[in-house]
């Protein structure tokens, strides 16, 4: 069955019509054309999918599309402001936090809401905030500096 719904994402409202067993993650990709958030596993265990719902981080493969409607979402697409890079992704990019890029955009995701939480977390609290994100090629511990750096460039 399809239902309407109503969604703003990146401070965009759409309306859209969707099947009740689709996900968050596919309304993204497939309907808004928003490939920045990545189909990992499919099963809510690597982060790659992870969106910000209402303030709150969310793999958007285990979200039903309809259980969304009327929220704000926050994709990577929505973190940068026209050519400027926020914080978070400038850090990133400095602190070599970046190889692949497949699970980036979950991992700057999770930070923001790390972040937005908790604007000076422990190296233990980033490390818990970015849990449930698999990264294969940096070992974590560029994107923990990255966090770090982009925390304290936020208090500044």
């Amino acid at each position: 069955m399809k239902y309407p719904m109503t969604i703003t994402v990146n401070g965009e409202r759409h309306e859209l019509v969707v099947d009740s067993r689709r996900t968050l993650l596919h309304v993204l990709r497939e309907d808004l054309g928003l490939t920045g958030t990545k189909e990992g596993c499919g099963e809510g265990e690597c982060g790659a999918c992870a969106v910000i719902l209402d303030g709150k981080l969310v793999n958007s493969c285990l979200v039903l599309a309809l259980e969304a409607d009327g929220g704000a979402v926050t994709t990577i697409e929505g973190m940068a402001r026209g050519a400027e890079l926020h914080p978070i992704q400038k850090a990133f990019i400095e602190r070599g936090a970046i190889q692949c890029g497949f699970c980036t955009p979950g991992m700057i995701l999770a930070a923001k809401a790390l972040l937005d939480e908790n604007p000076n977390p422990s190296e233990a609290e980033i490390r818990e905030g970015i849990a449930g994100h698999i990264c294969r090629c940096t070992g974590y511990s560029k994107i923990v500096e990255a966090i770090q750096a982009a925390a304290q460039a936020s208090a500044r």
